[in-house]
């Protein structure tokens, strides 16, 4: 799978077009209506091409299927520790697949932890924890370069930053500068100390936690921050049959670690995050998208709009959701499942709004009712 190289491109008109028999019928009519301006009106059939385009070959097919087959594995593995959540796993899962990070924001005791650790396991990638402290430093998480008395040069020691899944607990609580050291490696997939570069294991993921309610001893995390979180998203409460079905089965198992099988390793995640490379995305969808990030600029409730990430965001994680679910093309649905947690955290309320309590997640719930949806 790995060695899997990308789909070139998605055969054009080559492929047969069902719907291209209307012609037919607008021809009968013109001759009693002198309708030379009838055949104009077919060539509206233009738009056709969007049927041929999204047949893609069957390699294609085979790889997202097989990235649906994975991750539904990956999904029932996580909720055998993780339970009532299906709906929050699948969301993870959407964010794996587009290679994006991730910020839980909940109370406490309600698995953000558990549940990337159990990730970690299930796919078989090298995972750290940082626990994010105010004495914490950025060397802390990067490396530093050491001093090797017996070769009498500086060496560079890696930090726990060096692997592929880094769970950054808590990470309010550092100040802005350790915070800061994560910006690059969650942008450029990279480490800079002193003037040389390191690159990061592939697949790399940052998964940070952070609790609404405290706020003391805590530094909000900058909008540059934020913006570099592919999603952010909450676990909630689970509800009554679901909290006893975790009492039950901490009962059965009589411990509190729960066994996960591996289903995957790097290699297979990497190829499955490229295969979603050739999901089939309508031009119309396309404009769906701009036009939803650029309502947030334009809202009158909004102080600062969502940027291009936003946009890039909602490409990756709408198609990540199309292949999650063995297709190679994406719907309408696949990008409003997934708009308001890749895009509510990137815009800024005006401050009458935030003190009336409006939440950004209202504001994009309103720009999806507002706008039109494309038929494709």
């Amino acid at each position: 799978m790995q060695q899997t190289p990308p789909a070139p491109g998605i055969p054009a008109p080559g492929m047969p077009t069902p719907p291209m028999p209307a012609p037919p019928m607008p021809a009968a009519p013109a001759a009693p209506v002198a309708p030379a301006p009838a055949m104009p009106a077919a060539p509206a059939a233009p738009v056709a091409p969007a049927q041929p385009k999204h047949q893609s070959t069957p390699e294609v097919r085979e790889r997202l299927k097989a990235v649906g087959a994975i991750s539904q594995a990956l999904s029932a593995e996580v909720q055998k520790v993780i339970i009532g959540k299906s709906h929050v796993i699948d969301n993870v899962m959407i964010n794996i697949l587009s290679n994006g990070n991730l910020l839980f924001e909940d109370y406490p005791g309600l698995a953000k932890t558990l549940m990337t650790n159990t990730f970690a396991d299930a796919l078989g990638c090298d995972f750290k924890r940082v626990q994010f402290t105010p004495d914490l430093l950025p060397a802390d998480i990067t490396g530093t370069n050491i001093y090797d008395a017996k070769k009498g040069e500086f060496t560079f020691k890696p930090g726990p930053i060096f692997c592929n899944l880094l769970l950054a607990d808590e990470i309010n609580r550092a100040p802005p500068k350790t915070q800061a050291a994560l910006l690059e490696a969650m942008q450029e997939k990279q480490v800079t100390i002193g003037t040389v570069t390191h690159k990061l294991p592939a697949p790399f993921i940052v998964m940070a936690t952070q609790n609404p309610v405290e706020q003391e001893g805590t530094y909000p995390l900058p909008e540059a921050q934020l913006d570099r979180f592919m999603f952010k998203m909450s676990v909630g409460y689970p509800d009554r049959a679901d909290e006893d079905e975790i009492l039950s089965r901490r009962i059965t198992r009589k411990k509190d670690a729960v066994d996960v099988e591996t289903i995957t390793d790097p290699q297979r995640v990497i190829a499955m995050q490229q295969a979603c490379e050739d999901v089939y995305l309508d031009p119309a969808l396309r404009m769906y998208m701009v036009e939803l990030v650029s309502r947030t600029r334009e809202d009158p409730r909004v102080l600062v709009g969502s940027s291009p990430r936003g946009s890039q965001a909602l490409l990756k994680t709408a198609r990540a959701a199309a292949a999650m679910r063995g297709r190679d093309f994406v719907t309408p649905d696949d990008i409003k499942a997934v708009a308001t947690l890749a895009i509510s955290h990137r815009i800024i309320l005006k401050p009458e709004h935030q003190i009336k309590g409006l939440e950004p997640s209202e504001v994009v719930q309103t720009i999806l009712r507002e706008v039109p949806v494309p038929t494709v």
